[in-house]
């Protein structure tokens, strides 16, 4: 039902917009206004919070679902749900919880999530941002970089060292509403594909921030970043899945109407083989997204395969969509045929919440140990 719902929205108001999304650089607001009435800014959150109460699994179809569409706005939801607002579910005090989550559940708002810097990616634990007590606030300076939704979110959810001699050990979270003094928006980032959602530089200039904002404890935000990411790492993988699934249906079409020496290219061995195997490795790549999801659901710790459900999906997803526009040939190349534009979305899924090579060390550290 929720594949079903959301396909129908997808294919009526997104996929015919994809295009334009991308040349434009930016999502319509009534697209995002009709995504809020049916609940995919809040899908994981109790309904008494305005959220849709749904589980993991159904929000990673949704996510699949809305990429296969428009993998910008796929990633608009994503860094919203499971980075932003699933941090503060995740942390928030009561009282946090009861201000910030409804609207942002609701979609009256959006969220954001600042951890990368200009010189830091990676090795998070070296940001440089800092936040010092000053009575009843918390003073934050420093430069957030590559943010999701960063321009235009009503609350984010910020990084920072609070001591910043104990490194990893000495971060922690705060929620900063938009129109804070001192905080700005900086340069929207020009991308190479994912261009209609906006991607920031956020700086911090003397920004205070109420005392009671500090969201968790003090200086055990980075292990607090690391569960985020856990979850975050499903949804990218749900996203590269539906990237991929685009990418196969749009090959498979060509294949189909596309003639050479006398018959349809679909019938030559050479690109049955392509196709077969893009199908394959879609499929391994959506069931590796649903059983992290599944694990996630279940409440048991999924660390290990949320991070290789986002490095087989993120890259097969990137082999699948390459095939995809080899297929197309010459076309392919082109922005007449959407492939293109697929594989430059898709792309972002092997950087974005932990590049491949750092899930590779995440995963090799579950297995060993250390």
């Amino acid at each position: 039902m929720v594949r079903q719902m959301v396909r129908q929205f997808a294919e009526k108001e997104l996929k015919p917009r994809a295009k334009e999304i991308d040349r434009q650089g930016s999502i319509p607001e009534e697209v995002l206004r009709d995504m809020a009435k049916l609940k995919l800014f809040g899908m994981m959150i109790p309904e008494e919070y305005g959220g849709g109460g749904a589980d993991t699994i159904s929000y990673s179809i949704a996510v699949e679902e809305v990429s296969r569409a428009c993998g910008s706005t796929g990633l608009t939801m994503a860094a919203h749900n499971s980075l932003g607002l699933a941090h503060i579910w995740q942390d928030g005090t009561q009282e946090q919880k009861e201000r910030y989550v409804p609207p942002l559940a609701r979609g009256d708002k959006l969220s954001a999530w600042a951890l990368t810097e200009p010189h830091t990616g990676s090795d998070a634990a070296a940001i440089r941002t800092t936040a010092s007590r000053e009575g009843d606030e918390w003073v934050l300076n420093g430069t957030k970089m590559f943010i999701t939704n960063g321009g235009i979110a009503d609350i984010v959810v910020v990084m920072a060292k609070t001591d910043p001699g104990k490194g990893a050990k000495g971060i922690s979270c705060f929620i900063v509403e938009k129109n804070t003094p001192g905080f700005n928006v900086g340069k929207e980032e020009d991308k190479y594909g994912l261009r209609g959602t906006n991607t920031c530089e956020l700086i911090f200039e003397d920004c205070r921030v109420p005392a009671e904002n500090l969201l968790g404890e003090e200086n055990k935000g980075f292990v607090s970043a690391l569960k985020v990411l856990d979850g975050g790492r499903i949804s990218i993988g749900a996203m590269a899945v539906g990237l991929g699934q685009a990418a196969l249906e749009e090959a498979i079409k060509y294949s189909k109407e596309r003639e050479a020496f006398g018959k349809r290219i679909a019938e030559f061995q050479a690109i049955r083989w392509m196709i077969a195997e893009m199908a394959t490795e879609i499929e391994a790549a959506r069931l590796l997204v649903y059983q992290a999801a599944f694990l996630k659901d279940r409440g048991v710790r999924f660390t290990k395969e949320a991070s290789i459900a986002k490095l087989f999906a993120s890259e097969a997803a990137t082999r699948v969509a390459n095939k995809a526009l080899q297929i197309h040939g010459g076309y392919g190349y082109t922005k007449d045929y959407p492939v293109e534009r697929i594989l430059r979305d898709v792309k972002l899924c092997e950087i974005g919440e932990g590049t491949s090579e750092i899930q590779r060390l995440v995963i090799a550290r579950q297995i060993l140990g250390k």
